[in-house]
């Protein structure tokens, strides 16, 4: 398993991390299993949101029901959870961060989340009352560190007017096929390119200059209706006979390599599962130690339809 030393902390983490989004309905062995398979490859970060399961903290209490960690393993184990959506609307408010990560912390069987992320931008949002929660929840060791999902560097920057803890991470959709964040940098100005339009305010580049770590959720998805672009001849028959071939030259799998093309890149961006079949996490672990060359690296780039000048 690829680690690195995660900016601002000191800490080394995984490039995978786990998802526990689909746990709702799993008994706690099969809870248990997937738990002990990522620990036993090296994946030192869990990732939970309040919404979880269909119903308030659905999955992070099946979470703390299944799962018992030792102190050794807790220690070396990154939990984070999210915070901000309801129903029908966002809340960034004050009392609404701070009730919902003690809610959080009771459902998981913790004393505290190593980070509390921002799950949707709140348009209303006032950094103060963010902030407030922030150091609220820091200084009562209830969270140890803050980060946003899905959020533009604009967003991010009005947050910092009040918020005074480093942001850590951006979660973000991302993959071979969906990649806007790397994909407008490398056609900029070429005005015929709809490529070339700016999505997130440069956002990659951003957040390697400030030290925010990227989080790449639905790392396997093409980002439309067709979904998972891995093993879809129909749709991505070019990137699928180039993941074929760049698998078989590593003796891997098509899903390593389209994990292995995220943490590629030196920005360090970690891969988000959000399976439940242990073996897939397995196979993650063992793509992110594949270190694929320049020209394989574009070669899927452009295989999936995306464009070099």
């Amino acid at each position: 398993m690829r680690t690195f030393p995660l900016p601002h902390t000191g800490a080394d983490v995984s490039s995978i991390v786990l998802g526990f989004m689909r746990i709702a309905d799993l008994d706690d062995n099969r809870i248990d299993r997937l738990v002990n398979t990522a620990l036993d490859v090296g994946v030192t970060v869990f990732d939970h949101a309040d919404i979880y399961g269909g119903r308030p903290h659905a999955c992070e209490k099946r979470f703390g029901d299944a799962v018992t960690l030792t102190p050794s393993q807790r220690e070396h184990v990154h939990i984070q959870s999210k915070v901000g959506i309801r129903d029908g609307f966002f809340d960034f408010s004050e009392d609404h961060i701070v009730t919902t990560v003690e809610e959080s912390l009771s459902a998981l069987g913790v004393d505290h989340l190593d980070t509390l992320l921002l799950h949707r931008p709140d348009t209303l949002v006032e950094p103060e009352e963010v902030a407030a929660a922030f150091d609220e929840l820091h200084a009562s060791g209830k969270v140890l560190g803050f980060g946003v999902s899905n959020h533009t560097p604009g967003q991010i920057e009005l947050l910092k007017t009040a918020v005074t803890q480093p942001i850590l991470f951006d979660q973000v959709q991302l993959s071979i096929v969906h990649s806007p964040s790397i994909a407008a940098g490398l056609t900029a100005n070429m005005g015929a390119e709809d490529q070339s339009i700016d999505r997130d305010n440069g956002l990659l580049d951003y957040s390697r200059a400030r030290g925010i770590t990227l989080q790449a959720w639905s790392p396997f998805q093409s980002g439309t209706a067709s979904g998972v672009f891995v093993g879809d001849r129909v749709n991505y028959p070019e990137l699928n006979t180039a993941l074929d071939e760049i698998a078989a030259s590593h003796d891997s799998t098509p899903s390593a390599i389209a994990t292995a093309w995220i943490t590629r890149h030196p920005a360090n961006i970690q891969v988000v599962l959000g399976t439940t079949n242990p073996d897939r996490v397995v196979e993650a672990a063992a793509g992110s130690d594949v270190r694929l060359t320049r020209p394989d690296w574009y070669r899927l780039f452009r295989a999936a339809g995306h464009t070099l000048p």
